[in-house]
């Protein structure tokens, strides 16, 4: 197996459920593995696409929907992102000193404020899609937000400051390829593309908010945590798609009625 296909089989193991060749755990296959995490976020948009088919089949309700399109890309990628958004919330609800959030993410136990804040984005994120309607064209919008959210999470892991130690995303950024902000920074074109080709105001505005996202969790990372980790990671990606989302649903709004 070449080395992108063992990297991409990597990626696929540790960021979602999906069934891989077993391939060794050593720097030279995590050269390209950062790069693969957008395929599976197109890979969690291909389920998402067949529960809309399966939605406008059985003519599901607006709630059965909009809780299907909340739930499957959380259990398709083992929930590893949203721990990371759970851990991270913890960590800057405590207003320690960068040393001791540190310490709080590497906490496995969840605390209060994570316990609070992960339902209350679920909840959000499954309200802004009862708001979507049943049709290809929203499957494929929601399909490019996975993709685009993870190519943002995996191009702030690339470039971005590093908090130090040697955590699991040290070690991914360590055994990256040089080219690996390249191609991250390819898939975003690329999904933006799709986003504005698919509705020109909407993507533009998700285009404008994920720059946003960007800045605030390059600032937040230095200033709360002392650079990047991969729970910050998650957390950006976990957030990139609510903020994609809520862009896509008031943005459409917007068009429907001034247009």
């Amino acid at each position: 197996m070449r080395t992108p296909l063992r990297s991409a089989a990597m990626a696929f193991t540790m960021f979602s459920i999906f069934p891989m060749p077993e391939v060794e755990w050593k720097e030279e296959n995590m050269k390209y593995m950062l790069c693969a995490l957008p395929l599976v976020g197109a890979a969690v948009g291909a389920g998402l696409w067949l529960w809309e088919a399966l939605c406008r089949w059985l003519e599901a309700g607006s709630l059965l929907w909009a809780v299907g399109l909340t739930l499957i890309p959380v259990a398709l990628s083992g929930g590893i992102h949203m721990d990371g958004f759970c851990d991270t919330v913890d960590a800057l609800s405590s207003h320690a000193p960068p040393e001791r959030k540190r310490e709080i993410l590497k906490d496995p136990r969840t605390g209060a404020f994570g316990a609070m804040a992960v339902p209350a984005e679920l909840l959000l994120y499954a309200g802004l899609c009862a708001e979507l309607p049943l049709g290809e064209r929203t499957a494929l919008a929601l399909a490019l937000h996975q993709i685009m959210a993870r190519a943002l999470g995996g191009l702030a892991g690339t470039v971005f400051p590093m908090s130090g130690g040697r955590g699991l995303l040290a070690s991914f950024r360590a055994g990256a390829t040089g080219k690996a902000p390249w191609i991250l920074g390819g898939w975003v074109v690329l999904a933006g593309a799709g986003l504005v080709w698919l509705a020109p105001v909407s993507g533009l505005v998700s285009l404008l908010a994920c720059g946003l996202c960007l800045f605030y969790v390059y600032r937040m990372a230095r200033r709360e945590f002392g650079g990047m980790s991969g729970d910050l990671a998650g957390y950006l990606i976990t957030v990139s798609q609510l903020v994609l989302l809520a862009c896509f649903v008031i943005s459409e709004r917007v068009v429907s009625l001034w247009f």
